[in-house]
């Protein structure tokens, strides 16, 4: 793994392990620590080889951690860049899966820097759509989904997703 990509993991982990533990005070069930924190370290752990051979990088990953006998783990690197289950309903009621975890994390950090959801979508609409109007529309809407899942997470939490770097450097975050 590259370096740059293997910072970048680091901090998604961080960001994970800070939302996983902060639901666990206000959740009726809260998503699982050790699967967040595990989910977030590996969610571009085949990122690395298909930066040179196209291929993509999360069904890759997932492919690589079913092999490996790490099934859970599989389904959290599958479903980092496009959520697979969005549900609103089940985010109205407290309840968030790691995958979507990894997933909002992972959307909240620019290489190695944490950033606003805007700031990111700008970001990957420059770098993967080509101009192509189809993928572009395809990236706003999974952005959509992203915020509309940042509205109903933060609305579980006692900070607000502007403090999340500040939250961060506040609260016990064990990576």
């Amino acid at each position: 793994m590259l370096a740059n990509i293997r910072a970048h993991s680091l901090l998604v982990a961080k960001i994970a392990e800070l939302l996983a533990k902060e639901l666990q005070k206000t959740s009726r069930q809260p998503p699982d620590l050790q699967l967040c924190v595990s989910g977030a370290l590996l969610h571009d752990i085949a990122k690395t080889p298909c930066l040179s051979s196209g291929e993509n990088h999360a069904k890759a990953g997932a492919e690589l951690c079913r092999s490996l006998g790490f099934p859970e783990i599989a389904a959290i690197v599958a479903g980092h860049v496009v959520l697979p289950d969005f549900s609103p309903e089940r985010y109205a009621a407290g309840i968030f899966f790691p995958v979507e975890i990894v997933y909002y994390s992972d959307k909240r950090v620019l290489h190695d820097e944490i950033v606003s959801l805007p700031e990111r979508l700008d970001y990957i609409l420059d770098k993967y759509s080509g101009g192509d109007t189809r993928k572009q529309e395809g990236i706003q809407e999974n952005f959509s989904r992203c915020e509309q899942l940042e509205n109903q997470l933060f609305s579980f939490l006692d900070f607000i997703p502007d403090s999340l770097a500040e939250q961060i450097e506040k609260r016990a975050v064990s990576l």
